[in-house]
């Protein structure tokens, strides 16, 4: 896959996820700050690092884990925001922001790692033929 990460409209979207995070946990509670505040900014910021770093890697099945793993701080997130919107931290209109966004990522994750997990399968049946010829 040419470019970098910077290049994956899911990179760039899932770090305009994270600012908008920040930006709406600024009216978190205080006493929420080393806690569900600290927890969520972390998820978010997780989402995009990981498709930077698995980007980074030399190959597609390592590509493929940080993909997996930048889903699973996505979901992480989406939970966090349904406490957050439980316990009156977050309005409607913010939470229904946040989850859109969560939505649009993950869309735009799992077309990537379909793509990316189809080039693995490939090469894994391209050896397979070089294997047996």
């Amino acid at each position: 896959m040419p470019g970098t990460y910077e290049d994956l409209t899911v990179w760039q979207k899932s770090v305009a996820l994270a600012l908008l995070v920040y930006a709406i946990t600024k009216t978190f509670p205080r006493d929420e700050m080393y806690g569900l505040t600290s927890q969520v900014r972390r998820a978010s910021v997780s989402i995009a690092s990981n498709i930077a770093e698995g980007k980074g890697r030399a190959s597609d099945p390592e590509l493929l884990k940080f993909l997996s793993n930048a889903r699973g701080s996505l979901y992480e997130l989406r939970t966090q925001f349904v406490i957050a919107e439980a316990q009156g931290y977050v309005s409607i209109e913010n939470y229904k922001k946040v989850s859109a966004a969560i939505e649009e990522v993950g869309r735009l994750l799992n077309g990537l790692m379909t793509a990316v997990r189809a080039r693995v399968e490939a090469a894994a049946k391209s050896r397979t033929r070089k294997a047996n010829t």
